[in-house]
């Protein structure tokens, strides 16, 4: 069971990636993230250079990474947020499986985007007084 009651192999991690066109936004996105509890952590990279299609040109242009992790639960809320603060149009956003890793930090990344006002798949919850 993980801390928020739920079986380890029914809690889905995810990473997330997205990129951004400078460093202290790449920060932005990434504290937001983990202060709104959408991410358990995220880590910053960069610059690397990006070679893509955008209205009819190939360009060429140093972006800045975001490697989230989050769980299938949190997805769309964390989609969400990226898109209200990115400063581009059309931002990739990309989330994979994690397939396999530690069960402690598969436990961990749950526990630090569980919901607090809801309670976790399979638990038990009291009446209200």
């Amino acid at each position: 069971m993980t801390a928020t009651n739920r079986p380890l192999a029914a809690v889905k991690v995810l990473t997330v990636l997205t990129t951004t066109g400078s460093a202290a936004q790449a920060e932005a996105l990434a504290r937001g993230a983990v202060e709104a509890r959408l991410a358990a952590c995220a880590q910053t990279s960069g610059p690397v250079t990006s070679v893509y299609h955008w209205q009819g040109a190939v360009e060429t242009s140093q972006e800045w990474q975001i490697l989230l992790k989050t769980t299938e639960d949190r997805y769309d809320a964390l989609e969400t947020h990226l898109k209200e603060r990115h400063d581009y149009a059309t931002p990739e956003i990309i989330a994979t499986p994690v397939v396999r890793g530690s069960a402690d930090y598969l436990e961990w990344v749950a526990a630090e985007t569980a919901t607090p006002d809801v309670p976790p798949a399979g638990s038990a919850q009291e009446p209200a007084p």
